[in-house]
């Protein structure tokens, strides 16, 4: 056994010994500085913008490059071969294999003078693998039958410290007595089709792991999947080395196209990961058989040279890389609340929409101004117009009235009643004109109101109604018409006028008879035409006194309707300045309090606007340190810049 290191208790052989030789950590030693200045910073910056999870875990991230450990987590869906890669890495059955092996928690294997094993019981889901077990936190196991010794001792583990253990192995081999250690997880149950839980599964591990570098399994005889993907797009947004290890090689006939096809994938999904083809049934093979081939075709070797670079390297290039990928992750997500408040800051504040509002209520009081004055003469005009309008339909209606009483009547003995019922229906025709031009000047009031939209009723006036004066009585006295009597004396000589015409029309009628001419017949004739006569002098008369009274009556409604006009015009001028003036003190009210308000939201809009520019100010500021940071992030690691894409080498 010149080359190969078998069993869990072989001896340390120069497998393949390749060490970095004391000028490289030298130099590596004096590059730290550069990367722990930025990382120093970056924590900085976490502390300073109150971000603690960040700090905390870029702490932890800090810790784990500046110990001389690389910590290797190796993970991947089930049956990909995960568990054998690492056994035939190290040329020892230390992880269990297949489904129903005694798995299911983590096995962290590392370098020791003497093969040795324990099963640890961490103190919590979140404390770091790295602690040290405790005096009761650790069970020894065998290392010559470990499968056997893990099983009986997980039986005798609670049920509820199951996600707390994991298998700690020692073993003497050259490969980890250069600082490297193997874990290997408990294959994610998502995969390969949930990428959300395993994401966060992952996270959780290469956290508390202290994982330095992932290597991801995944079977050659298939492509990877959608989820596989994105996991690891997730890693290596968290890890800038992953190692995509596609095993199995030996039974699938064309590997190599396989292996085209998953760089091609991982080029596509900008996943910068190295991609090596491994087989660990020839890797043990070439062990049983010490046959050199065997090995070489397995592809281990290229895996062990990068895993050992990685570990000579890790204080300058996994350092400076680490540092650009978690530098970039965490300022990235710093910078993002900032833009979002620089964003917010250049809104429209609640103080300055405030002002606008006031301002908007200014104009609007412009124009309802306007629009008010214009309703209220308006109105004012119309309501003149159907006042007079009114009285003189009431007017005429009582003189119609009046006509047809005067009529049936004789005004010489019946005009005091005559007059007394003109006189009360006048009254009431004005009583019922002044009521109505009250209820409109009501709606007046409401109309006017109306042009106030947003303050409602509250710019009606206090009283009930529109004031009116007192009505004045315009229905004064009106005396009788003078009109001619019909006297006695009158009676007897108009009776005398008609019977002399009688008798003599009938005198001489009968004389032809041979009568004289004043006769009885006569006289009876002359009687009935005095008679008939009287009467028709009667009736003209009657008629010249209705004719006067009416015009006298006519005469006296117009002069009561000329007057009850005036009254009504003097009224709706009266309403007409009673509602100016109180809409006039309403707008200047609302004036007034819209000005202080307009004062107040521009003095609060003027601080918040300086307060904003201020913190404007200090967010560029601090953008543009961070945006120094994330360069200074990006020197470290050029070749790794997102902008410049994804990469991933095959190997094997």
């Amino acid at each position: 056994m010149q080359r190969w290191e078998v069993g869990a208790a072989a001896p340390v052989a120069p497998t393949s010994p390749v060490h970095a030789d004391s000028r490289t950590q030298v130099a590596a030693q004096a590059q730290a500085p550069l990367w722990l200045d930025v990382l120093d910073a970056t924590i900085q910056m976490c502390t300073t913008h109150g971000r603690a999870d960040l700090q905390e875990w870029l702490s932890g991230r800090r810790a784990q490059l500046l110990h001389p450990q690389l910590r290797v987590l190796v993970t991947g869906a089930a049956g990909q071969g995960k568990s054998h890669l690492v056994n035939a890495l190290i040329n020892a059955p230390v992880c269990p294999v297949g489904h129903g092996s005694a798995g299911g928690v983590a096995t962290v294997v590392r370098h020791g003078d003497t093969p040795a094993a324990q099963l640890v019981t961490r103190a919590g889901p979140a404390a770091a693998w790295t602690a040290p077990p405790g005096l009761h936190g650790s069970v020894p196991l065998s290392t010559e039958e470990l499968g056997r010794s893990m099983a009986e001792a997980l039986l005798t583990q609670p049920a509820s410290a199951a996600s707390l253990l994991h298998t700690e192995v020692q073993l003497p081999r050259a490969l980890l007595a250069g600082g490297l250690v193997l874990i290997d997880t408990p294959a994610p149950p998502q995969l390969p089709e949930d990428a959300v839980a395993a994401t966060d599964e992952l996270r959780r591990l290469v956290t508390y792991a202290r994982a330095d570098l992932v290597v991801f399994a995944c079977e050659s005889t298939r492509e990877l999947t959608d989820a596989e993907l994105d996991v690891l797009v997730d890693l290596c947004r968290l890890y800038p080395h992953v190692v995509v290890a596609l095993t199995k090689t030996d039974i699938a006939p064309r590997w190599r196209h396989a292996v085209a096809h998953a760089r091609d994938q991982l080029i596509a999904a900008e996943v910068p990961a190295t991609v090596i083809a491994l087989s660990s049934t020839l890797r043990d093979h070439a062990v049983r058989s010490n046959s050199t081939e065997l090995n070489d075709e397995s592809g281990f070797p290229h895996l062990i040279a990068h895993l050992r670079d990685t570990v000579a390297t890790k204080h300058d290039g996994l350092a400076r890389d680490t540092v650009s990928v978690v530098g970039r992750l965490v300022i990235e997500d710093i910078v993002t609340p900032l833009r979002a408040d620089l964003v917010r800051s250049a809104e429209p504040s609640a103080a300055v929409e405030q002002l606008h509002e006031a301002q908007r209520r200014l104009e609007d009081l412009r124009r309802i101004t306007t629009r008010w004055q214009n309703c209220l003469a308006d109105e004012s005009g119309d309501l003149m117009s159907d006042v007079e309008q009114d009285l003189r339909e009431r007017t005429r209606a009582v003189l119609a009235e009046a006509e047809q009483t005067l009529d049936t009547m004789d005004p010489a003995r019946e005009w005091d009643d005559f007059h007394a019922w003109l006189r009360q229906a006048v009254q009431e025709a004005a009583e019922s004109s002044f009521a109505w031009l009250a209820e409109r000047g009501e709606w007046l009031a409401y109309r006017v109101a109306e042009q106030f939209p947003e303050y409602g009723d509250d710019v009606l006036p206090g009283w009930a109604g529109v004031p009116l004066d007192q009505l004045p009585d315009r229905a004064t006295d009106l005396n009788a018409p003078p009109v001619e009597r019909f006297t006695t004396a009158q009676k007897l000589f108009t009776g005398l006028r008609g019977s002399y015409g009688g008798i003599l029309m009938v005198g001489l009628a009968t004389s032809m008879a041979g009568m004289s001419l004043i006769n009885p017949i006569s006289i009876g004739g002359g009687a009935l035409f005095g008679s008939r006569t009287v009467r028709e002098e009667g009736k003209s008369l009657l008629k010249r006194r209705q004719a006067a009274a009416k015009l006298a009556v006519q005469r006296h409604i117009d002069q009561i309707f000329i007057g009850l006009a005036k009254d009504a015009k003097d009224s709706v001028r009266r309403m007409q300045r009673t509602l100016r003036d109180h809409y006039s003190g309403v707008t200047e009210d609302i004036h007034e309090a819209i000005i202080e308000s307009l004062r107040s939201a521009k003095a609060a809009a003027d601080r918040e606007l300086a307060a904003r520019a201020q913190r404007a100010r200090r967010i560029e500021q601090e953008l543009d340190r961070l945006s120094g940071l994330y360069q200074q992030a990006q020197a470290l690691s050029p070749a790794r810049n997102p902008a410049i894409g994804a990469t991933a080498s095959e190997t094997g």
